[in-house]
């Protein structure tokens, strides 16, 4: 039955001045009850619009298992938090009387039917509206939070790797590569016959009973489901509707429902577009079901997923809790669009007037410009002996953390050097540094629209046009390995500065107007090294990119200078947090911290075409890419870890352009610059030439032979 615990004067029950409502599950705000005389009070909340709260009994709830009704206590406060707090602080813990003693989860609704005489139409969620009547006493009883907070609880961490294999279990499965630790979001299967990985999880048998379960290992208020069919070469797999249930314990299960009927989610329509579902009303739990009913009908039970949750405080967890990387630089960790990026390098810019610069190198098809941000002692300016350096992000519009990452790098790099950091300012006053965020802004545009976790795995790779930049750069590795094989080189053709095919600078060419800025970019200034920030694995690549034998997908196929390469491969892997930690586990398919986590990028499989190969053998630059994160598109919350795993290595990497040999070469006679001289190294063959003049001087980088060479 419907119980309360009275109090003398307050009508129904209410015990006192103040209320607090202990439980599992809901929202809360700091409040106070103050009685008025007759059946009503007022409820306060500490600067929110005044609500109602009228006199009565409290209400019973139903709970899981074989138990009867449970009695909400009223205690001597009410806590609530909505909107941007509940982000900040933990969900409340209102749980049902007894059963919160014993960790039982609270249901997806309210059940009615286990409470003689009490009616509820809807259920307490977090931020919202609680609601109740009492229709024996005649009267109602109402608490309106100010307003209805939009869900904000983010992903657990399938695809990011923050939930573990071992928190993920099956009711079976076809065979390991196709387990349960393989149903995380976006996750690929191997590209080649034989490989033992496929990109999902896979049920053993075709009935409904199979399911595939997340252990969030503590108390966790479940707010949604997003589901993806199996990436696989070979089959077209995909469930097309399922139930989520929830439990404490692993054995008692209640299924989540939707209004007196058992919640049926749809599913899937194909194998990659990932499709949300928010559950009827959060609950809180430990362990969440996917439960498939039905499935492509040409194929079998397998999905991949991910699950959105808020955690929730649990004093009687065993565990301990680490709580999420707090960042020790106050940068804006969010996600920046067109014009969000816009305005953030225009604050940089003036925070930092003397040393950064924003111009733009070009236009993307739909008109967007592409903006650097230049940052240096003597920005706009080429000083002799200062090395130029460049990053760049973007190139794939969907793989969206390196622009982040370079977005807070111009806040750090301002920041610090205000503030007299040695390493900085030594950074800024010996270096010319360009940061090139959004290689690709129409695509980012696309993800963006969708967000994190519903972008999939590709929308927004290519470029307006469909074009895919990193294969869209001149072919010069063909022609110069002919050249070698005909023995052409370096007498009639060159091993550096190879020209440009004519047949490239024809206007009805498919190239990419992003493209076409990124090579006069190249072109304009003198860069001698760089990093291609992509997103999707954890691994360094080093050129060539494109194998050597064109019929073959993956060969080792070294440049001439393999072991520089090597070395500045090394150093961003070796001093990322992410990478270098030992535990991790593969993202999709491959073992690269078994070499380190780097490779060499036609070994891992051919890119014809690629910026990294066009800028070593059409300019003095070295380039690497660096694949920063298993997801492409992190969760926002993500992004503070991320930070403080990446900006060890994006400064360390940046720091290696100072290494080797450099200097002037000049005209012994007239002591004047020489513009182009040709600098070649025995027993290396591939040269480089000093650069244009900039001022009143000429400039060129000398290699050594050690293994630390750089140009």
């Amino acid at each position: 039955m419907c119980r309360g615990t009275a109090a003398p004067g307050i009508p129904g029950g209410l015990s006192g001045p103040t209320i607090r409502l202990r439980g599992a599950v809901g929202a809360t705000a700091a409040a106070r009850w103050d009685p008025v005389p007759g059946q009503r009070g007022a409820f306060k909340a500490p600067g929110r619009q005044e609500g109602t709260l009228a006199a009565g009994r409290a209400r019973s709830c139903g709970r899981l298992g074989s138990a009867p009704g449970c009695m909400w206590k009223f205690m001597e406060s009410l806590e609530v938090l909505t909107g941007a707090e509940s982000e900040r602080r933990s969900l409340p813990s209102l749980v049902p009387g007894a059963a919160a003693e014993r960790g039982r989860p609270q249901p997806c609704r309210w059940r009615p039917e286990r409470a003689e005489g009490c009616k509820a139409r809807e259920p307490w969620t977090a931020g919202a509206e609680l609601r109740h009547r009492q229709h024996r006493m005649g009267w109602e009883r109402w608490v309106h939070p100010p307003r209805r907070p939009r869900l904000a609880c983010p992903p657990l961490g399938l695809e990011s790797l923050r939930v573990l294999d071992s928190q993920l279990r099956s009711s079976s499965d076809k065979r390991y590569g196709l387990g349960a630790h393989r149903g995380r979001l976006n996750i690929q299967s191997g590209l080649y016959d034989g490989d033992f990985y496929d990109g999902g999880w896979c049920a053993g048998h075709e009935d409904k009973e199979q399911w595939l379960e997340i252990d969030a290992r503590r108390l966790t208020n479940f707010t949604g489901v997003i589901t993806q069919g199996l990436n696989s070469i070979w089959t077209y797999d995909w469930v097309t509707s399922y139930k989520v249930q929830v439990s404490n314990d692993s054995r008692a299960w209640q299924p989540c429902r939707n209004g007196s009927r058992e919640a049926v989610f749809p599913g899937n329509k194909d194998p990659e577009t990932p499709v949300l579902n928010l559950l009827p009303a959060p609950v809180v739990a430990r362990y969440i079901r996917i439960n498939p009913q039905t499935w492509f009908p040409n194929g079998t039970i397998c999905l991949r997923a991910e699950i959105l949750g808020c955690p929730v405080p649990d004093p009687n967890n065993i565990y301990y809790w680490p709580s999420d990387p707090i960042p020790t630089d106050e940068l804006d960790f969010r996600h920046h669009n067109y014009d969000e990026m816009r305005k953030l390098m225009r604050r940089v810019s003036q925070e930092c007037p003397d040393i950064t610069r924003v111009y733009s190198i070009g236009r993307s098809y739909l008109g967007l410009k592409m903006y650097v941000m230049e940052i240096s002692d003597h920005p706009g300016r080429h000083e002799v002996g200062e090395p130029e350096f460049r990053y760049v992000a973007g190139m794939h519009g969907n793989e969206v953390l390196g622009r982040e990452l370079l977005l807070n790098l111009m806040e750090y790099l301002c920041r610090e050097y205000r503030r007299g950091n040695p390493r900085v300012v030594r950074l800024v006053t010996e270096t010319r540094i360009h940061l090139l965020p959004s290689m690709n802004p129409d695509g980012y545009e696309t993800a963006y629209k969708l967000g994190s976790e519903l972008a999939g795995w590709a929308m927004g790779r290519w470029t307006y046009e469909g074009i895919d930049l990193n294969h869209n750069f001149a072919d010069l590795n063909t022609a110069l390995w002919d050249a070698e094989d005909n023995d052409l080189v370096p007498d009639q053709f060159p091993n550096h500065y190879i020209p440009i095919p004519e047949y490239y600078t024809f206007a009805n060419a498919t190239v990419a107007p992003e493209t076409r800025a990124v090579i006069d970019w190249m072109q304009r200034y003198p860069f001698v090294l760089s990093a291609n920030l992509h997103g999707g694995e954890l691994v360094v690549t080093y050129p060539f990119d494109m194998t050597r034998t064109y019929w073959k997908a993956q060969e080792l196929t070294p440049t001439a200078d393999d072991g520089v390469f090597r070395w500045l491969a090394t150093v961003y892997a070796t001093s990322n947090l992410a990478m270098a930690r030992e535990e991790r586990r593969l993202c999709h398919y491959d073992d690269f911290a078994r070499s380190g986590n780097i490779i060499n990028g036609a070994n891992w499989h051919t890119v014809p075409g690629s910026m990294n190969d066009f800028s070593y053998l059409h300019t003095n630059c070295f380039e690497i890419t660096v694949e920063l994160s298993c997801d492409k598109f992190p969760h926002a919350s993500e992004l503070p870890g991320e930070w403080e795993n990446n900006r060890e290595s994006l400064l360390l990497y940046m720091e290696q352009v100072h290494r080797g040999i450099k200097g002037v070469v000049r005209d012994a006679d007239t002591d004047q610059g020489i513009a182009d001289a040709i600098i070649s190294v025995d027993g290396i063959n591939h040269d480089v030439r000093t650069g244009r003049a900039r001022g009143t001087g000429w400039d060129g980088m000398g290699r050594g032979r050690a293994a630390n060479r750089r140009c």
